[in-house]
């Protein structure tokens, strides 16, 4: 069995299933796909993935798209260790948070990240006439049914969007239900790791990498501290979450969600 993951370093999704995929032990080969360029939309790419997002798993000659999918695929292909519970509570349980991921957090995820730190990025290395490009290369099916049309607002206007206050506190009100999901837990669900807390993390991640912990350090929400630190602990945390993201790409992150901290602490009333 081979394994070719379509990635790219600072996806959210690209990393979960890399994190699945490191604790379940799988080798994969990787073709980077740099999203801040506009690669994903690249006409061969686009025939393995229509939505021109990553990741995209080929697993030999089988195409698999959408993380959560692809998660749940290489449990039923390799079950030796499993991500998923096998008691039905504890199953469902799981499927909330990964459902809720895909459906409110991702989304919400992709209109901070650009809010605070990709649209200074993507104009600094397109410059104008680029971003125009880029922006109108994206399908009407994208992220969300409407995400052509929403990154173009987040780009346009950041934190005067009227949907980026929206947003962040939507954000922050996932961050305090797995404060209470976690008081007196380890992890999200059960006890072990399990795909809840591996489809959560590169969520928490982005917004350490972009200087934010101040939504949950310093007494804040102490039970997603404790979790998370637990989380950073792990051996393939650095090779699956840090490693691949490129020097730049990083400085950038880290720099940019600084110079919009200040904004975000206000409407999340965080004094800092």
């Amino acid at each position: 069995m081979s394994y070719t993951l379509y990635h790219h370093g600072s996806s959210v999704c690209a990393a979960k299933v890399r994190f699945a995929m490191a604790e379940k032990g799988i080798e994969w080969d990787g073709v980077y796909i740099d999203i801040l360029k506009g690669e994903q939309f690249d006409p061969e790419y686009q025939k393995l993935n229509p939505k021109s997002v990553v990741p995209t798993l080929v697993h030999d000659d089988r195409v698999i798209t959408d993380s959560t999918v692809i998660c749940e695929y290489l449990d039923l292909i390799d079950p030796s260790i499993r991500l998923h519970p096998s008691d039905p509570c504890e199953y469902t349980q799981v499927r909330y948070w990964t459902k809720a991921v895909d459906e409110e957090l991702h989304p919400a995820c992709g209109a901070v990240t650009f809010v605070c730190s990709h649209r200074h990025t993507v104009t600094k290395n397109l410059g104008p006439d680029g971003v125009k490009e880029f922006l109108a290369s994206t399908p009407e099916l994208s992220v969300t049914a409407d995400w052509n049309i929403k990154k173009k607002i987040f780009v346009r206007d950041g934190f005067d969007a009227p949907e980026a206050p929206i947003k962040i506190k939507l954000y922050d009100n996932y961050l305090k239900k797995m404060d209470r999901a976690l008081d007196g837990h380890d992890w999200l669900v059960g006890d072990r790791l399990t795909i809840a807390d591996i489809a959560v993390t590169p969520y928490v991640n982005r917004l350490a990498m972009m200087s934010m912990r101040g939504m949950w350090e310093s007494g804040r929400l102490p039970n997603v501290e404790r979790w998370f630190a637990q989380v950073e602990a792990r051996p393939n945390f650095k090779g699956v979450f840090l490693d691949w993201v490129p020097e730049d790409l990083t400085n950038d992150l880290r720099e940019n969600g600084a110079m919009s901290w200040p904004e975000v602490a206000r409407i999340l009333e965080i004094e800092i």
